[in-house]
């Protein structure tokens, strides 16, 4: 099943999660049961004749047939077939599936998602955001660039082309290749920046005053999910930013290291994952809990799928402190662990309420190069909890607010003052909102993995 997957996606990220050929199986029949569903046989040969040139495959589907061979001989300008089918493709999903976590996903943006959860990209190696300059706070009110919408680099990657070109965290881009962001989205500059390795992008750029181009050869670039430090000498630090198909083996590599220069507590931030492939949250959770359940996965048509650990942690004695960090924006693969930790005593959590998902996908390629991604099951904690729709509730509750300084953690420093046994306030919080997600990804994915705004 995908649900982890490399060997797909689990979000599970994509073909692979967990379970060796279950996922792929899971993929190719999801895309022979898509293309029949999307007429793919000569669906959209196009013609006015009489016949018809859409061979429905059920009868639930002859409305469709006629509308479409209609539209075709009628409509007063031509109309593209391919725009057609993606329209139905959508409307299916939308009208029909009505479940915000299953969808159609066009080519470019298809393959970016994978692209995302396999780990590797070409491109110039930047993370990009897209910023609100007259209400910094109101991020929803930009869902395309625009003169108060800016599209920001937060930060080039260390030893990226684009850190090599010169490019800045502040930066404001203007313009790829001469054309204007205005008016287009966050996915679409970044599957412009992204492109064949050797090949070049030219960003026009503001930084201070007047614009300037920056031209920036792309390579294949590895995506870090994990970032570690120690805190006073002994505190292991360690952030997991997804579940892609290299995060648990860099997670596990960077816990070892922690533990190799002296750590003897340890603080895993999950702020902010998104989630992933499913199999890379058991491996992930299985570095803490020695064995046992973690979660189970279960539908109607699969029945109960148990996740235990894999037995292999490097963290799992109880006398190693753990503190798991988690916010609203902690989401599917992140809960399954985090949630494992806490209801198995293996970790305190601390911070704000999750996301609350607890469905899991499956991806599949469809002939156009776009794809779809479905829910095949629903996870559940060890304890049969359901983490949906009012996420994992944390031990200790901390948060950022509109007025914390930049420099400011004061979710980190409850967790530090826990760990020293200083007696932490206990600070209210309003239940995380349930929220939509973006787009996910290919394979099996537990997660609201969606592009990740990397170019």
């Amino acid at each position: 099943m995908n649900d982890s997957s490399p060997q797909p996606p689990a979000h599970r990220p994509t073909t692979s999660q967990g379970g060796g050929a279950v996922p792929w199986i899971i993929s190719l029949t999801l895309a022979a049961v898509v293309g029949a569903l999307l007429f793919a046989g000569g669906y959209l040969a196009a013609g006015a004749g009489g016949s018809s040139d859409c061979a429905a495959p059920d009868e639930a589907f002859a409305a469709f047939c006629e509308a479409y061979d209609r539209i075709q001989a009628e409509y007063v300008d031509e109309v593209d077939p391919e725009q057609l089918a993606e329209g139905a493709i959508e409307g299916m999903f939308q009208y029909g599936v009505r479940d915000p976590y299953s969808g159609y996903m066009p080519p470019e943006q298809f393959q970016q998602a994978r692209d995302d959860l396999s780990g590797t990209f070409s491109g110039i190696g930047a993370e990009m955001a897209i910023r609100n300059i007259e209400d910094p706070e109101d991020l929803a009110a930009c869902t395309e660039f625009s003169e108060n919408c800016r599209f920001v680099v937060l930060a080039p990657l260390a030893g990226s082309p684009a850190e090599g070109a010169g490019v800045m965290a502040g930066d404001v881009v203007l313009a790829v290749d001469g054309e204007s962001v205005d008016g287009s989205t966050m996915e679409d500059q970044i599957s412009r920046i992204r492109g064949e390795s050797g090949t070049d992008v030219t960003l026009t750029l503001q930084r201070d005053s007047e614009p300037f181009d920056l031209t920036i050869t792309r390579a294949e670039i590895e995506l870090r999910e994990v970032e570690t430090r120690l805190i006073e000498g002994h505190i292991g630090y360690i952030a997991l930013n997804g579940f892609s198909a290299p995060a648990a083996d860099q997670f596990a590599a960077g816990l070892a290291e922690l533990l190799g220069d002296g750590a003897d507590q340890i603080v895993f931030d999950l702020r902010d994952n998104p989630g992933g492939y499913i199999d890379a949250a058991q491996k992930v959770a299985s570095q803490f809990i020695d064995d046992g359940l973690i979660f189970t996965q279960e539908s109607v048509r699969e029945g109960v799928r148990e996740w235990t650990s894999t037995g292999d942690g490097i963290a799992t004695d109880p006398e190693l402190p753990v503190v798991v960090l988690i916010n609203e924006g902690s989401a599917s693969a992140s809960e399954i662990v985090a949630a494992a930790l806490q209801e198995s005593g293996r970790a305190t959590v601390v911070g704000e309420s999750s996301f609350g998902k607890n469905t899991v996908q499956v991806w599949g390629s469809l002939e156009n190069s776009g794809g779809v991604r479905i829910t095949i099951s629903r996870w559940f904690t060890a304890e049969h909890n359901s983490v949906a729709p009012d996420g994992i509730q944390p031990d200790i509750r901390a948060a950022r607010t509109p007025e914390t300084p930049p420099e400011e953690d004061p979710v980190l420093d409850a967790a530090l003052a826990h760990l020293a046994g200083d007696p932490v306030a206990d600070e209210t919080d309003e239940a995380a909102p349930s929220g939509s997600p973006s787009a996910s990804a290919a394979g099996i994915v537990v997660g609201i993995v969606g592009s990740r705004p990397i170019c």
